[in-house]
């Protein structure tokens, strides 16, 4: 049973940082490209990285880049997501996925992801 576990989500004061970390289990891990997406109350699930098998990163859109950071350890079976410089508009639930797929981000999304962990809460709030 594939398995995708999100983790390190909490209360944060903002321009504090957080490393979120996706434990994944019951596939080969290095098949499949994984990414880390969020959804805040009332609006739709957006994608923010993506990281390949080989560890290249794709950033679902240009305005992540700067704060967000994404990383790939073949060996323990974990993405981590760096989450810099935190504004309260980056509370949300974030969830980690996998293609189920592919080896590649290309053309992944919120819509082509096969498999989803459940989800950490971070709260950027003073």
């Amino acid at each position: 049973e594939v398995q995708l576990q999100a983790s390190g989500g909490g209360l944060v004061q903002p321009g504090g940082s957080l490393r979120l970390s996706c434990a994944a289990s019951g596939f080969t891990f290095d098949d499949w490209a994984i990414g880390w997406f969020r959804q805040a109350p009332g609006k739709e699930r957006e994608g923010l990285l993506c990281v390949n098998t080989v560890g290249r990163s794709t950033y679902y859109a240009d305005s992540l880049k700067g704060r967000f950071t994404i990383s790939r350890d073949n060996a323990k079976n974990t993405v981590d997501l760096q989450i810099n410089s935190l504004k309260p508009e980056d509370t949300a639930v974030y969830y980690c996925a996998a293609t189920g797929y592919s080896w590649s981000c290309y053309n992944s999304g919120p819509d082509r992801m096969g498999h989803w962990g459940q989800g950490t809460q971070v709260t950027v709030s003073s």
